[in-house]
């Protein structure tokens, strides 16, 4: 009984891992980095930071993105100074 649960427990851990395997290798095949340039077009995300609960239940309402807007230059490795309706602003 003690060798059939070392077994089954052995049996288990591979699954586990082969499964684990090909999660990581689905989600690395979907994975991909943004980067943009300047005079690039992107658009910029209205995603909450903080009141998440709240945001949850009227999520129906709520705008998912705000717009296409043009990059005026690459500040850093996800900082972006963009062009908003003649105004520059910095996200």
């Amino acid at each position: 009984m003690l060798q059939s649960t070392k077994l089954k427990s052995i049996l288990i851990k591979d699954w586990m891992r082969a499964s684990q395997n090909k999660q990581k290798l689905y989600a690395g095949k979907r994975r991909r980095t943004l980067e943009f340039e300047a005079g690039e077009h992107g658009i910029l995300s209205n995603t909450p930071t903080i009141g998440i609960v709240r945001a949850i239940k009227i999520r129906k309402l709520t705008l998912k993105v705000i717009g296409r807007y043009q990059i005026m230059r690459r500040i850093g490795p996800v900082a972006y100074e963009i062009l908003c309706h003649n105004i520059r602003q910095t996200y």
